[in-house]
């Protein structure tokens, strides 16, 4: 079954949380795709891309509690109906509205009513299904605030608590989701990694599990006081990126991988998939300066070997579509766009890239076409 208009995706910084600094972000505005997005969405229409990851901000567009104004969001949608491109919404990309995070005691409830709001508006505003990620990396958002004071709370030794509680929001928000929008789906995204012994001795199967807790809980599979269920599995994207595997102790492996010390990634995709049985998107992946071209190539290599190996992989999504900033220091940008950004913000295509990605999508219209002409033989 096709899910999504094309099986390459284009995916939009779209991060509004609190930093280091205890500055607000908004890098939607700072990419300037918040007044760009048609521009945007053409140029990825261009080189065939129709699927695209966005994001509505929380932190923008609750005025006040309760009191919501999707109109800023309401721009786009209206922007990509012209064009044939489909949404993939997240509501959560790390950022809250100012005063509560995940162990206020309201922040539950503040969340159902944004499901509730967001679902409503899209069904008055569009006829396309809604493909909704509750809340983008629980695993790295539950760290990154919990125990390296990345963002609100600004704690530290709290990541399961802050785990806990963004699953129970997430499973809040889905039941209410789905009230509202019964037809509407859902794409839970985490990272994939692979932490690897520093010494043969060292056992770190425990430290692999951490990253499926999120989904574990959702599925109901632990935590079941707070009510997750296998029928919330329905999407399931995997984040990856150069720096998702590394050892015990910390260090991240090289890449390029030149000792093959690696584990490659259709093995890790085979063995998540394995363990939910869901369709799979490669929700975010991407590299910087002159290895993206070559990041890309690996990445579409190894998902095509795990399409062999029985891995339903739906899609692969490029993030970010344009450069963007560091979140703690926004005067420095990553080149890690398919198109860079000068300094008006205008966008300087990435030729090598571009021209990657077009191969890219090549590939796998070539490999589907002969896993079709197998099937029809055996017909």
């Amino acid at each position: 079954m096709k899910l999504f208009n094309s099986f390459f995706m284009g995916g939009f910084e779209c991060a509004d949380h609190i930093n280091r600094s205890g500055k607000r972000i908004n890098l939607l505005k700072e990419t300037e795709h918040d007044i760009r997005f048609h521009q945007d969405y053409e140029a990825l229409s261009a080189i065939g891309i129709k699927t695209v990851r966005e994001g509505i901000c929380w932190s923008e567009v609750e005025k006040a509690p309760g009191i919501f104004d999707f109109s800023e969001v309401l721009k786009l949608m209206k922007s990509a109906e012209k064009l044939g491109i489909q949404q993939i919404w997240d509501l959560i990309h790390f950022g809250y509205p100012d005063g509560i995070f995940p162990t206020h005691p309201l922040f539950c409830n503040r969340f159902e009513q944004l499901c509730e709001a967001f679902a409503l508006f899209y069904k008055a505003n569009s006829k396309q299904p809604l493909f909704v990620v509750p809340i983008n990396e629980i695993s790295f958002l539950s760290w990154h605030s919990g125990d390296v004071r990345g963002t609100v709370p600004f704690a530290v030794n709290s990541g399961w608590d802050i785990k806990y509680h963004l699953c129970k929001a997430a499973i809040l928000g889905i039941k209410m989701l789905k009230i509202t929008d019964p037809d509407c789906k859902i794409v839970l995204v985490e990272p994939l990694v692979k932490i690897h012994p520093t010494e043969p001795q060292q056992d770190v199967w425990q430290l692999n599990e951490y990253q499926f807790q999120a989904m574990d809980i959702i599925a109901g599979r632990i935590c079941p006081e707070l009510g997750g269920s296998e029928d919330f599995l329905e999407i399931l994207g995997f984040n990856y990126y150069w720096n998702c595997q590394w050892k015990g102790s910390g260090e991240t492996l090289d890449w390029p991988d030149t000792e093959q010390k690696r584990t490659p990634f259709s093995e890790l995709l085979q063995s998540a998939y394995e363990r939910y049985k869901k369709p799979v998107i490669i929700s975010e992946t991407g590299h910087f300066g002159i290895g993206r071209v070559e990041w890309l190539e690996e990445i579409t290599a190894e998902c095509i070997k795990a399409k062999d190996l029985g891995v339903d992989i739906k899609g692969i999504c490029i993030y970010p579509v344009t450069d963007r900033p560091d979140w703690d220091d926004l005067t420095k940008y990553c080149e890690c766009g398919i198109w860079d950004l000068d300094e008006n913000k205008n966008r300087i295509p990435h030729q090598e890239y571009i021209q990657a990605v077009i191969k890219a999508q090549t590939d796998f219209k070539r490999k589907n076409n002969i896993l079709n002409q197998v099937i029809n033989f055996f017909k």
